[in-house]
């Protein structure tokens, strides 16, 4: 398995905003994340590509799954998930993932989602701080944001 970044590339573990904190998505952060994922199903369809049909039929158990094989992923540098919490990680407000892309001309593909009852305030303000972060901290020339532009 080769990893998506140089091995000595650090990996950032934490970003600091007014509004949220970024750090990695870990398997017991299920129970917030399927709590933000559930309340917002409808809001999240399509995020991962129009053709999506995630999260609708998520079990807590596939959650766990999915959380488990995020976690993983990150310790071994293929991909990194994070999750994006208030700063007392009383919530989850939702996630962001860097992994690797096949799109001709990109090196990176980044994804991001806001549960939908903070989205009107908050999804704007992610996806800027997360081209942001990438752009500054992050070894990659040319990102794509499927989506998003």
């Amino acid at each position: 398995m080769t990893p998506f970044v140089p091995a000595d590339f650090v990996v950032p573990l934490r970003l600091e905003q007014p509004e949220f904190v970024i750090r990695p998505l870990l398997i017991s952060d299920v129970v917030k994340d399927y709590d933000a994922v559930m309340s917002s199903v409808d809001h999240l369809r399509g995020v991962f590509g129009p053709n999506g049909k995630w999260p609708q039929g998520l079990t807590f158990e596939d959650d766990l799954i999915d959380l488990g094989w995020h976690h993983k992923e990150f310790k071994i540098r293929r991909s990194f998930a994070y999750t994006l919490m208030s700063h007392d990680e009383a919530l989850c407000l939702g996630c962001l993932y860097i992994n690797p892309t096949t799109r001709e001309g990109c090196d990176a593909e980044a994804y991001c989602w806001i549960r939908a009852s903070h989205a009107a305030e908050l999804d704007a303000r992610l996806f800027e701080t997360l081209k942001a972060w990438i752009a500054s901290d992050w070894p990659f020339s040319k990102v794509a944001y499927p989506g998003r532009n």
